[in-house]
């Protein structure tokens, strides 16, 4: 089977602590009200009920996987609902006990009863859940989603269904393995880069490319510049302190600005000393992920828990690597890093729930090397090298959120995952790529080998690792 994905699919707006925990259920109940209006049985439902299995169910809580399911029912976008009035809807709710069905209709909702949270797994995936939709003429109508990680959300009889045919990847590059980009590279006289753009271009207009990219640029930003100028503890019981703002403040002292773009301007300027460099990376990945932690908007890359990297390795580069870079090397960076982590997705998963913490932070310190080393002029069989370097050393990584929380040891692995992937593209690039002994498809298959033969309480279930021996109480 031949998959066709997005760069746009794998760097996604959403809103925090969890694309597989948060974004993924969040749209699956938009899939559920789709599901009610095509089948003409919107208008005759009474009542709700979500199940939540597994892994949704053993960290929902401390994921917000409760608050993301009433969310996506009432007809919230995560891309753009203002976060600052998530604590009202999710109040009104649990306050009146009913919920404004997809902003349409009025309907009974006991968020305590509504809301199940079932602790045995559905043998399809680690994440799954159920919604059930009880109609006015006594008859219910139920379906089941699957949050595969990265925000992304599936049915397992489509899945199925696509197995039995033969399905042909629209894209000009049908890119499957890192092989055989590295062979279109080679054939087409073009970058990685160069290779994703015309693969974008077959789907939408370089306009919307164009805009799209910034958008989540833009958005990556801001998140870095919330995240930096803003101090306190951050929610869910953990008395976790935000380190960034003090960070911030110790690195840059007293400069003026007023906006994100302003801000990074102002940091371009600042002279950096040599000590403060790993100091200014593992602050932007931990203002990234620490608003990430307080349902703040970021983007998805490739999941929420290591939203950090990528950013953080980005401005790296803007304001260490380059200060004449602007939106041509920000896009080529973006495109580089989506293509990277589409390879890691077809080759083994994006899901901390099936494969520990060596599919977030592991892919995201990939898909952040390989991208930095192309815009610093690396070869493409050099940046392949990179992504192939970065992965190695997260290998084996667990999952294993205190309290269900993507809090400790999540923020603080963001930062190791953005200096390993420095560190990977700088290797690289003195490398000869002729004396490469480990290709990136050959770590891609052993990554998923090694999530097969985890254990399953390392896979994001709070049930093994730090998660409990750690007592969340002593916190």
């Amino acid at each position: 089977m031949e998959e066709c994905i997005s760069v746009f699919d794998m760097l996604k707006i959403g809103v925090g602590p969890s694309s597989s925990h948060t974004l993924g259920p969040w749209r699956a109940a938009e899939r559920f009200l789709s599901e009610l209006q095509t089948e003409n049985l919107f208008d005759k439902i009474t009542r709700v009920k979500v199940d939540l299995y597994g892994s949704l169910s053993l960290t929902g809580k401390g994921h917000a996987t409760d608050l993301a399911l009433m969310l996506g029912l009432s007809g919230q976008d995560p891309e753009y609902i203002p976060v600052q009035d998530i604590d009202g809807i999710i109040k009104n709710i649990k306050n009146k006990n009913e919920i404004n069905l997809a902003n349409n209709i009025v309907i009974p909702f006991y968020f305590l009863q509504d809301i199940v949270f079932n602790k045995n797994f559905l043998p399809f995936h680690a994440n799954g859940l159920t919604f059930t939709g009880y109609l006015n003429d006594d008859t219910e109508y139920t379906s089941t989603f699957y949050s595969v990680g990265g925000g992304f959300v599936v049915k397992e009889e489509r899945v199925n269904a696509k197995k039995k045919m033969e399905i042909k990847c629209a894209f000009p590059f049908s890119i499957q393995n890192a092989e055989e980009l590295l062979q279109y590279t080679i054939s087409q006289n073009k970058s990685i880069s160069e290779i994703v753009y015309e693969n974008e271009k077959s789907m939408r207009s370089e306009e919307n490319i164009h805009h799209e990219l910034m958008r989540i640029w833009n958005t990556m930003l801001e998140c870095m510049y919330i995240g930096c100028h803003s101090e306190g503890i951050l929610p869910g019981g953990l008395n976790v302190r935000r380190r960034a703002f003090d960070m911030h403040q110790g690195l840059i002292g007293l400069a003026n600005y007023t906006s994100p773009q302003e801000w990074l301007e102002s940091i371009r300027k600042t002279e950096v000393k040599f000590r403060q460099i790993l100091k200014w990376v593992s602050c932007f990945a931990l203002a990234v992920n620490e608003v990430n932690a307080a349902l703040g908007r970021v983007v998805t890359a490739p999941t929420n828990g290591s939203a950090g990297v990528i950013p953080a390795v980005l401005m790296y580069y803007l304001v260490i690597e380059n200060h004449q870079a602007g939106e041509k090397e920000i896009k080529q960076f973006l495109m580089v890093a989506g293509e990277i982590g589409s390879i890691f997705k077809k080759g083994s998963t994006i899901s901390a729930a099936m494969g520990g913490c060596q599919a977030e932070i592991g892919v995201s310190s990939a898909m952040a090397a390989g991208a930095l080393c192309e815009v610093m002029g690396g070869t493409a069989d050099q940046v392949l090298m990179a992504a192939e370097i970065a992965m190695e050393h997260h290998l084996g990584m667990t999952c294993d959120p205190i309290g269900g929380l993507v809090q400790i040891p999540c923020i603080e692995r963001n930062t190791m995952g953005a200096i390993k992937a420095i560190n990977a593209a700088e290797l690289a690039m003195e490398t000869d790529a002729k004396n490469a002994k480990v290709p990136l498809d050959k770590v891609i298959e052993t990554m998923w080998k090694t999530a097969k033969d985890m254990n399953s309480k390392y896979k994001e279930t709070s049930e093994g690792g730090l998660a409990v021996a750690v007592n969340m109480a002593d916190c």
